[in-house]
């Protein structure tokens, strides 16, 4: 990836300049496609619910919201399950927003980071899940590999770290819109790998447009 890559600087700021021009709603999140928001979240909730609850099961103490926005996330699937959600996002806007959007449960966040994955390092030991969703093609693949280290450090003992993003059908696709790529499914794979991660569960989410790119959801450890 890093070879479609000319700047690596401006790789990421012009993704920053991106996000700053986004109305912060869930259509914005979503691109416009802010109607696949409830199947998007329905599956999400039945792919984790295989891991929490009962001895040697996931923890549900406390989750991180990566690329989190507004909090379409954090509202509907991670403070339901969670008793803390910590966000991340590179647009402070966004962070601002989702103090009101997430209402009354607002008080259950624990913390809200605005800062770039790539250079952000989640407090060791704190999270049993950790959720990335829509925001690892804004990454490198050597800061991808870097942050899910970062990521595997900070999970609690039965954490997850759960991936779930577009695919392409081969090879890497570069969206020179919002300043990110899209990999296929064996770089993907080669990239958790080198993270010294094992993909524990692989699904790919139903009921999407056919138009936009597949989507899989893939539980690490």
């Amino acid at each position: 990836m890093e070879d479609l890559i000319e700047d690596e600087a401006t790789f990421y700021s012009k993704a920053e300049l991106y996000w700053k021009e986004v109305n912060p709603t869930v259509d914005g999140m979503l691109g416009g496609y802010g109607s696949i928001s409830s199947i998007d979240i329905n599956g999400s909730k039945k792919f984790l619910y295989k891991f929490l609850g009962g001895p040697g099961k996931t923890g549900t103490g406390c989750a991180l919201d990566c690329g989190a926005g507004i909090g379409r996330i954090t509202k509907r699937l991670l403070l339901p399950l969670f008793r803390t959600v910590d966000l991340v996002d590179v647009t402070q806007e966004f962070l601002d927003k989702a103090k009101t959007y997430l209402g009354e449960e607002a008080k259950r966040v624990g913390n809200y980071f605005c800062c770039g994955l790539q250079d952000f390092h989640p407090q060791a030991g704190r999270y049993d899940v950790i959720w990335i969703q829509w925001v690892i093609g804004h990454l490198t693949d050597d800061h991808l590999v870097e942050f899910l280290r970062r990521c595997r450090s900070s999970l609690r003992p039965d954490g997850l770290i759960v991936i779930k993003d577009n695919v392409s059908y081969e090879g890497v696709v570069p969206d020179h819109v919002d300043s990110s790529m899209c990999r296929d499914l064996p770089l993907l794979r080669q990239i958790v790998a080198r993270a010294g991660l094992t993909i524990l569960c692989e699904e790919q989410q139903q009921n999407f447009p056919e138009e936009i790119y597949q989507v899989h959801t893939l539980a690490l450890r």
